[in-house]
């Protein structure tokens, strides 16, 4: 496998790496929502004047919302490194699109890659004469060879 068949791989990989983050925090941002409006615990307590009274406490589940907190901070934290990464990726991947001669190959790399475009998209915005599996089976002929 070339250099720059590595590099569109992992810059793919790297793409639905950040969705899945994003999926995973948003689904805890969802049960942190649940446990703020639902989640209410109440709990009785004694105390005062020697023991004799009691009290209701209410309030959120404290040690579980501190550690979908903790695991939010974690994932924001790596979504954010993977971001990055993924800038510097594109900057390589768009250095290894640029050092190609042929034209053609460059725009399919850029639509399928860049622009996250379908393969039949490809194809029509490369215009007549070309269909999916063409525009396809050219890429793979070219990164096969490269």
């Amino acid at each position: 496998m070339s250099i720059g068949k590595d590099v569109l791989m992992q810059y793919v990989e790297m793409k639905e790496e950040i969705k899945d983050i994003e999926k995973s925090i948003e689904k805890l941002e969802k049960y942190r929502e649940k446990i703020r409006k639902e989640g209410t615990v109440k709990d009785s307590v004694t105390g005062g004047y020697g023991g004799i009274q009691h009290f209701v406490v209410e309030g959120i589940p404290f040690p579980e919302y501190a550690k979908i907190n903790r695991l939010l901070d974690g994932r924001e934290r790596r979504l954010n490194e993977r971001r990055i990464r993924l800038l510097e990726l594109q900057n390589e991947v768009e250095e290894y699109i640029d050092s190609i001669d042929d034209s053609r190959i460059r725009r399919l790399i850029t639509l399928r890659f860049i622009d996250d475009l379908s393969w039949i998209k490809v194809a029509c915005r490369m215009g007549k004469n070309h269909t999916a599996d063409g525009c396809r089976m050219a890429l793979e002929r070219f990164l096969a060879k490269n």
